[in-house]
């Protein structure tokens, strides 16, 4: 089995034609063919199911796909570490990060990494907590910014960079704002809530303070941008539970102090691969960061 033959699995599985494929390797579409039944007769089974309009690949050529993604990131690796040790830092930044994400200006540091290092090409993903360090412990991400969970594996470490508390958010005229007090989990247990999708860090950390608390919620309204969830509590249709810098995002809410949830505190953490498995790029953005050097 050779990389070339596991780019060019990748490139058709990705493309799902060959045709297009071929063009995007600029290799001609006989030679693509070839080097997939090669492929396919040196592990004795079909990678890909073939129509005339599309491939789509079989049982094994999925499996085939999560280790092909793994070895052709070591072998960039591979280079990017041959070049970091010759002074040079290229490839590629592979970085993901929730939205509004506490403790780390992502803009700043992304443009402060660009200045140092021109070389490095720079992919950005957004998502949830949860989806981002799996694409981490996968390889497809070289880090993340995410909100703590139960993270550190053997595929995995996070690096601590922020903690705050929980805030409750509501309209001006909520009857929560004119009383102007703190409030317990218990003291929400009626409310209609105005919350992320399940795999946000802001939404887990909720999710986990009324468990331990015991009370149930439910949430009506789901979005899955800061800025909906803040739209949808300027109408006055609901009250959110969110980190603590939210609350200056929009001045017109009233922001309520939560108390009674423990030691529930929305942490922000880097996750990245063990140590020796942590590609230059990922390192050298670390360091910025540590630094300020955004």
């Amino acid at each position: 089995m050779e990389l070339r033959q596991l780019r060019h699995f990748l490139a058709v599985a990705e493309d799902q034609h060959f045709t297009r494929a071929a063009e995007r390797l600029m290799v001609s579409q006989s030679g693509l063919s070839a080097s997939i039944r090669a492929l396919e007769r040196e592990l004795q089974t079909p990678l890909f199911v073939r129509t005339t309009r599309r491939v789509t690949l079989t049982e094994a050529g999925r499996a085939l796909l999560v280790e092909a993604e793994r070895v052709l990131d070591r072998v960039r690796a591979a280079h990017e570490a041959v070049a970091a040790v010759q002074g040079v830092l290229r490839g590629t930044l592979a970085l993901g990060t929730e939205q509004c994400i506490a403790g780390v200006p992502v803009a700043g540091l992304l443009a402060a990494f660009r200045r140092r290092h021109p070389d490095v090409e720079i992919r950005l993903r957004q998502a949830g907590s949860g989806a981002l360090a799996e694409e981490v412990a996968a390889g497809r991400l070289d880090l993340a910014f995410v909100v703590r969970t139960d993270t550190d594996t053997e595929h995995l470490r996070a690096v601590p960079l922020t903690s705050e508390p929980m805030t409750v958010l509501c309209h001006a005229d909520h009857p929560l704002a004119a009383a102007g007090a703190a409030v317990t989990p218990a003291d929400l247990g009626g409310e209609v809530f105005v919350d992320f999708h399940p795999d946000w860090g802001p939404r887990r950390t909720t999710d986990a303070a009324f468990a331990a608390a015991g009370v149930r919620r439910t949430v009506a309204l789901e979005v899955n941008d800061v800025h909906s969830l803040l739209d949808l509590l300027d109408e006055n249709l609901g009250i959110a539970v969110v980190p603590h810098h939210f609350r200056h995002k929009r001045p017109s809410l009233t922001a309520l102090p939560l108390k009674g949830t423990g030691e529930a505190a929305y942490e922000t953490v880097a996750v990245l691969p063990p140590p020796e498995a942590t590609s230059p790029a990922a390192r050298a953005l670390m360091a910025l960061l540590e630094t300020g050097g955004a």
